[in-house]
């Protein structure tokens, strides 16, 4: 039998497959990262009444948005490479609680938590750290140990991710609505309450779909894609109202989708439901 040439050894793409989630992973690190750098020189620019202030925290937005994309294509890579590994889960969980844990609580807390009396504040942000942390744990013992409960592949609890993605959203879309005003209206407080809020959520034992059984092909491929590319498009178009909408969607989809139909249901998260797949 002919050799095929110029291909990869067996070796190299078993290293490229655990290469490419890491990489991932290590995009949502930088993003949570440079997250943080945004936050610290917002704070002292604002500290210094300099207006150029916001923009710092709408690019610390923008890179914790990023992260959240970065989350996503991780698991989707090692899943297609069939190499998700205890590393990957973790080095992933490391990440996550610099990107949708300590990014977004800094941020809440120069924007309005600093201003609460009696140390109040910090210690909302602080909840919010702890309990994303250890949701953050509580899903890699799960994940170790697996009960015949914890194979439907969704998520008990809402994830940090996604409550990272709704506290940016929020907050990108009161910064566009006061962006004229240079300041931050009342409204900012709803930040304090979403944070609180969603620290309990995290611990709660509302069920969201994770999302990680989607089959993506479809018996109609040419239709689904361009719809797929419309909506992408009106998302980019229209971030920073569109994210929060969706966000917030997501939030409420947790405590409607007991009381949906299983077709229904299906309908709406695209469930493989054929093995093998």
């Amino acid at each position: 039998m002919a050799r095929v040439k110029n291909r990869p050894p067996a070796t190299a793409r078993k290293g490229v497959a655990y290469l490419l989630p890491s990489l991932m992973t290590a995009g949502n690190l930088f993003c949570g990262f440079m997250a943080v750098l945004q936050i610290i020189q917002g704070s002292l620019l604002q500290a210094s009444d300099d207006s150029a202030w916001i923009q710092h925290y709408q690019t610390s937005l923008l890179w914790i948005l990023g992260a959240f994309i970065f989350d996503m294509l991780d698991g989707r890579v090692a899943r297609l490479g069939g190499h998700e590994s205890a590393f990957g889960r973790e080095f992933d969980s490391l990440a996550d609680v610099i990107s949708f844990g300590i990014a977004p609580a800094l941020l809440v807390f120069k924007i309005v938590l600093a201003e609460l009396p009696a140390r109040l504040g910090w210690m909302i942000a602080f909840v919010y750290l702890v309990c994303g942390a250890m949701r953050l744990a509580r899903f890699n013992t799960l994940a170790l140990h697996p009960e015949p409960a914890n194979r439907t592949k969704d998520f008990s609890g809402f994830p940090i991710p996604a409550a990272a993605g709704l506290v940016a959203s929020v907050t990108l879309l009161l910064l566009k609505y006061y962006e004229s005003e240079r300041i931050i209206g009342n409204f900012k407080y709803v930040l304090a309450a979403l944070l609180l809020f969603l620290s309990f959520m995290m611990f709660s034992k509302v069920s969201y779909p994770s999302f990680k059984t989607i089959d993506w092909r479809s018996q109609r491929p040419v239709p689904r894609m361009l719809l797929i590319v419309a909506t992408l498009a009106l998302v980019v178009q229209t971030y920073q109202y569109s994210l929060a909408i969706l966000f917030c969607g997501y939030l409420m989809y947790g405590f409607i989708r007991p009381k949906l139909s299983r077709r229904l249901r299906s309908g709406i998260e695209e469930e493989k439901t054929r093995s093998g797949f």
